[in-house]
């Protein structure tokens, strides 16, 4: 068919056609079929949807701090994407919608290998090096193919997927940068071409390259994998056993100067680096939900993370070294180790509502942080109680209806939190840690930085976790 010069067209007095989307060329010669589309849009689901799950069932092993954390951020992003690609897809085709199965055996091995990769540098490698590139490698191809005009909105979906996917890549590259030698990269080298080998069997992540035939078995795979419920921290944290300082009790002492208590807040969000860690476990054991609910767990997850940071920057403002302080994970070990994941989020959801009364929750904490003038306090405090509002509603969506009501789930959130604090007395037998006060030397540390002098009574705070929990319930002597 003869072939003509369109380059000229315009609009009307010289206004961009096709609502400026493409140019005329693009839009005469751009496009694929639907059907070649949900094949794609079913690729990126599936690897989105796996690699939420990964990046969440390490956090909790996963030994260094930066990690744990950016771990919660990509798992975040990558559930979010996938229920705006399974919506898409769902708006293009009728039921089944086929996304509740692999697409591609060689896909699923190459993810099934990352799950399984045996030290953080097999997987940072293959997260970072191998699975997120090839991840925007396909987005990139797709957007290139895409006619704007006939799928637009499937432009729209991978085009913001594509923009925070490359927020993962450029976090991933700084990572391989920081954290692998050439020595890591030798000697994981079979593997790392083992996992080339599976994206080429599979015509790579988007499936829309000549496939490669290639013999795959599993490598790592070859043992299934198994999540690890026990908390693990790099070698900043110290004493991490310690319940030697009751944050919740001096917050609440009337008596207290405010000044102070702005540490302590500061030391209450970041020790919450154990919520996230504690939340993997329930989302990794507790099978069988709807999507939704893990994509919102996923969510609170991430949110608890950011409380974790807010801590670290509140101490970083004041300059004070939080490696000094014992950041306990008590919490997180005890509840993974000794409750079920019922009672875990049972717990997490009596906590949760047990921020909400204005005297001795969020509202409180907020007020502190004003009635200190420290702007940053009351940004971090403000938006730490935000979040909870959310977490609270999570929690009545999903853990209440199991449970049977918010009056039963409390109930049983409380009894099992007891739990937590049981082993207090025999981990100071078994020499595990001396539940050392450590408040009276980071606080007169601090007041030293900023030239006031120490207030005799906060330095003589001498509370502990021994016979009260957060919540100030006192507790049964085991």
């Amino acid at each position: 068919m003869k072939k003509f010069d369109n380059s000229s067209y315009l609009g009307y007095k010289g206004l961009p056609p096709f609502a400026d989307l493409l140019s005329v060329e693009d839009a005469l010669e751009k496009g694929q079929t639907t059907e070649e589309s949900v094949d794609q849009l079913k690729r990126y689901h599936w690897a989105l949807k796996r690699l939420s799950r990964i990046f969440t069932n390490r956090i909790t092993a996963m030994p260094i701090y930066e990690l744990k954390m950016a771990f919660g951020l990509h798992a975040h992003l990558c559930a979010e994407h996938v229920n705006s690609v399974h919506e898409r897809v769902r708006e293009m085709r009728e039921p089944p919608y086929g996304l509740d199965s692999t697409p591609d055996e060689y896909l699923d091995l190459l993810l099934d290998e990352i799950q399984c990769a045996p030290s953080t540098e097999a997987l940072v490698l293959g997260l970072y090096e191998k699975v997120i590139p090839a991840l925007v490698r396909g987005l990139e191809n797709s957007l290139e193919q895409i006619n704007k005009l006939f799928e637009h909105p499937t432009y729209r979906v991978l085009r913001f997927a594509l923009l925070e996917i490359m927020d993962i890549q450029n976090y991933g590259k700084k990572t391989l940068e920081s954290l692998i030698k050439e020595t890591h990269k030798n000697e994981l080298l079979p593997w790392l071409i083992f996992l080339d080998q599976c994206l080429e069997a599979s015509g790579d992540l988007d499936g829309t390259k000549t496939r490669v035939n290639h013999e795959l078995s599993p490598y790592f795979s070859k043992t299934p994998y198994k999540y690890d419920p026990i908390p693990q921290r790099d070698e900043r944290f110290i004493d991490k056993y310690n319940m030697g300082v009751n944050a919740e009790a001096f917050l609440l002492d009337t008596e207290q100067p405010h000044f102070p208590k702005l540490i302590m807040l500061y030391f209450k969000r970041l020790r919450e680096i154990d919520v996230p860690e504690m939340m993997a476990s329930i989302i990794e054991e507790t099978k069988d939900k709807p999507w939704s609910y893990y994509k919102d767990m996923i969510r609170q997850l991430w949110d608890e993370s950011r409380h974790a940071m807010m801590g670290e920057l509140g101490f970083i403002s004041l300059g004070i070294d939080w490696t000094k302080i014992p950041i306990t994970w008590n919490w997180s070990y005890q509840l993974n180790t000794k409750c079920t994941p019922k009672e875990r989020h049972a717990i997490l959801f009596f906590i949760e509502q047990g921020l909400m009364p204005a005297k001795t929750g969020k509202q409180y904490e907020w007020e502190v942080a004003l009635a200190t003038e420290n702007q940053l306090a009351k940004l971090i405090q403000d938006y730490d109680w935000a979040d909870e509002v959310l977490h609270a509603k999570i929690g009545r969506e999903w853990i209440v209806p199991e449970i049977g009501g918010q009056k039963q789930t409390m109930e049983f959130g409380s009894c099992a939190w007891d739990k937590a604090y049981e082993d207090w007395g025999k981990w100071k037998e078994e020499g595990l840690t001396e539940h050392q006060n450590w408040w009276p030397k980071v606080y007169s540390d601090t007041c030293g930085k900023m030239g006031v002098v120490p207030d005799p009574k906060v330095l003589a705070y001498n509370v502990s976790y021994e016979d009260a929990r957060a919540d100030q319930k006192m507790l049964k002597k085991y």
